[in-house]
């Protein structure tokens, strides 16, 4: 397993993988990687000959007041992760490396990012698919692989890929929960004791929407009350969103039908958490 930090190298090596008749797999992450990560780097070393990972803290993806220099990191911690899950080389750029001097050139979409996090995190996504097109420009891989646990941003590459005619397969991978329910995030590690079993206060709310949808509830305001019903039960519980959307173009849906996704994102303490369900009608 290999760890480089320019694009010159990573280029070198997938062309010599390439000439090799092999198929290239990318995970891109922003590292401090679980076993969430470790899910999609697996995947891909069971779908592909090699598998790159990236570990970049996208700068571009962070607005002004978030959490940019707090976000964790432990590249060291990284490269056992992707050892142990089957990756075969680390690309650990410098911001600098990513956006020299004067850059100006960025991915922007619609449609799928006015909603959810777009609504509140208007440069998230323009600096997401950015990174990601890049990335993809760098390794031209077969192959990438994204987590459902992030799915307005699994809708809006899926989007991207296919306006912008990118000759890569998404390959979409479930969300990773530990015991108790609560997904997977590096973000985890900000919640204190007492936030960290509140926090399980998203899954809880989210089985209790699934659970009236598969009773035969089809009105996305009732499956919304009910999961916030649950969520304003905690005290240390702030809602900044629950919302019934077209898990396709991730617009509102009155009605609960075809492919939709469930999505939440609740303040727990300081710490804002994301989670969601896709439902599906048979």
């Amino acid at each position: 397993m290999q760890i480089v930090k320019t694009i010159k190298e990573v280029r070198a090596i997938v062309k010599e993988w390439r000439r090799s008749g092999l198929t290239v797999g990318l995970v891109p992450t922003m590292g401090y990687l679980h076993e969430g990560h470790q899910s999609l780097i697996a995947k891909s070393a069971q779908q592909n000959d090699r598998t790159v990972v990236s570990v970049f803290v996208n700068p571009i993806q962070f607005g002004p007041n978030e959490d940019l220099e707090a976000y964790p990191r432990d590249i060291e911690h990284d490269m056992k992760a992707v050892e142990t899950a089957g990756g075969d080389l680390i690309f650990h750029p410098e911001p600098s490396e990513m956006y020299p001097p004067h850059f100006t050139s960025f991915v922007d979409t619609t449609e799928t990012t006015e909603l959810l996090c777009g609504a509140c995190r208007p440069t998230h996504f323009r600096g997401v698919c950015t990174v990601v097109s890049k990335l993809f420009n760098i390794v031209q891989p077969d192959r990438a692989y994204f987590g459902q646990k992030d799915a307005q941003q699994l809708a809006t590459i899926r989007r991207f890929v296919r306006d912008l005619d990118f000759d890569i397969e998404i390959v979409p991978c479930p969300i990773v929960r530990e015991d108790d329910g609560l997904a997977k995030s590096s973000r985890n590690t900000y919640l204190s004791k007492e936030e960290r079993q509140a926090a399980l206060v998203l899954s809880r709310s989210l089985k209790a929407g699934h659970d009236v949808i598969e009773k035969g509830e089809r009105s996305a305001d009732n499956v919304i009350k009910v999961i916030r019903d649950v969520l304003e039960k905690e005290p240390l519980a702030r809602v900044d969103y629950v919302e019934v959307v077209d898990f396709c173009n991730i617009q509102r849906t009155e009605t609960i039908t075809g492919e939709v996704l469930v999505a939440i994102a609740v303040y727990i303490g300081k710490t804002r958490l994301i989670d969601n369900f896709i439902w599906r009608e048979e």
